[in-house]
């Protein structure tokens, strides 16, 4: 039979804890360790829909890369999303694992499943982990050859299946150099500079990470949030299935992407 803890076990040997950030919270965040699992259910982020899903399918443990908490609560009342949530999967004993940024920066994680699914070679972490230099935050890589920005970004929505992506900073059109960092990562668009790349791809910035994108000439690209990771839960969900093959383990089909383009008022 397995059990909460077996996968939790899992999943913290694959996404070693230690590799979190500081201000994250991660791995079993919910449910107890012997409570046995014929169904698991990965997605991006815990929200009304995906919890319905897990309640309907009588999921017993859900892996969502985003923590549910993520910040403390001082009261677990149907007064909030967050606390809602939790009292609807507690009430039908589903647990909660989240690896998030121990998924995002390890060795076969979101951001080295992006620089490979781009086409990145010499791929290795933008910031090195002190203790493991082939883990860490980020990842940067090379092209056999240069592309433009308009090659690039046919190479990134390509890869995650996405049909627009938004550009800021200059339309280069010799791009050797690549960072990647996927979800909001913005903040990496400093140290990828200081690495030689010409560009950064991340899933959402700030307007003034694009500002300073384009006074020091990097390119920066923006598929999306949802898109820079949805990939990923996806063959995490595969991946498990292979190690449990005794549990049924799927990605949530309800899930999509909050933010969407308006056709009519589209740039």
């Amino acid at each position: 039979m397995t059990t909460v803890d077996d996968i939790r076990r899992h999943l913290d040997a694959a996404f070693l804890p230690r590799l979190a950030e500081e201000w994250d919270n991660t791995g079993l965040l919910v449910g107890r360790k012997i409570a046995p699992v014929q169904r698991v259910m990965t997605c991006l982020t815990i929200t009304p829909s995906t919890a319905a899903e897990a309640i309907t399918r009588q999921t017993d443990l859900v892996v969502a890369h985003h923590p549910l908490p993520f910040r403390p609560l001082q009261k677990i009342t149907d007064d909030t999303t967050p606390a809602r949530l939790l009292l609807d999967l507690i009430e039908n004993r589903i647990a909660v694992y989240s690896p998030h940024t121990s998924f995002d920066s390890a060795a076969t994680g979101i951001n080295q499943q992006l620089a490979v699914g781009i086409g990145l070679t010499g791929i290795s972490p933008l910031i090195p982990d002190d203790d493991d230099p082939d883990v860490g935050a980020a990842r940067h890589g090379e092209f056999a050859e240069s592309l433009t920005l308009s090659e690039l970004a046919d190479r990134v929505t390509a890869f995650l299946g996405v049909s627009g992506i938004k550009t800021a900073g200059p339309a280069l059109d010799r791009i050797t150099r690549v960072a990647v960092a996927c979800g909001s990562g913005g903040e990496f668009l400093g140290c990828a500079r200081r690495s030689g790349c010409q560009a950064l791809v991340t899933g959402e910035t700030n307007f003034h990470t694009c500002l300073e994108a384009e006074s020091v000439e990097m390119a920066l690209l923006l598929p999306g949030h949802y898109a820079s990771e949805r990939f990923a839960i996806e063959k995490l969900a595969e991946r498990l299935g292979e190690t449990f093959s005794n549990v049924e383990i799927w990605a949530s089909a309800d899930e999509s992407d909050p933010i969407r383009w308006n056709s009519n008022h589209a740039p």
